[in-house]
């Protein structure tokens, strides 16, 4: 920036980005101040700099509120475990279907994993049966990431996450479903 650049000549862009043309530096310099901004290095192609005569100052706020709202763009997907044995019950299966069911809705990933516990182990089908169950309680708002696998030979893994397709037709549904207070 301004007397640091380290090369004689530059090539130069005015405020606007029109091209000026290759000066020495202390000419750019001198342009620079007349616009009453600073000289800034931007490349160097082919071994010839380019530099820009630009508000530094405003240059590193607008280059920060561009990032600022990239991050903010950014999704951040936590991934939540539900455990299940292959005998559990109905009502144990709901309940933490429901729970599963906010967990996706809040736009976090589910690894639903089935433990299998002695001789439960030879029974894997018994664990499949389950997730298929499982996963049928919540395919209305959620799809497979990730099949069912078996991991040492003690866990049958599933993940799901939220999709967004049958989250939005849901809603729609809901929303366009009549109250029964409405007209009094």
């Amino acid at each position: 920036m301004n007397a640091a650049i380290p090369y004689k000549k530059v090539f130069v862009l005015g405020p606007e980005g029109e091209k000026i043309g290759v000066l020495s530096k202390e000419e750019a310099l001198d342009k620079a101040a007349e616009y009453n901004m600073d000289l800034v290095l931007i490349a160097i192609e082919n071994n010839k700099p380019i530099a820009r005569i630009l508000d530094y100052g405003k240059f590193k706020y607008d280059k920060k509120k561009k990032q600022k709202a990239v991050k903010e763009k950014q999704t951040v997907t936590t991934n939540r475990e539900i455990r299940l044995t292959p005998l559990i019950g109905d009502h144990d299966l709901e309940t933490k279907a429901r729970k599963a069911r906010e967990f996706i809705l809040e736009g976090s990933r589910v690894k639903v994993s089935v433990k299998f516990r002695g001789r439960e182990r030879a029974r894997t089908e018994l664990g499949e049966e389950i997730l298929n169950k499982f996963f049928a309680l919540l395919e209305d708002v959620a799809k497979i990431s990730k099949e069912a696998t078996l991991v040492n030979e003690r866990f049958l893994d599933m993940y799901i996450e939220k999709d967004k397709r049958k989250v939005e037709a849901l809603n729609n549904k809901q929303n366009n479903e009549p109250s029964d207070t409405q007209g009094e």
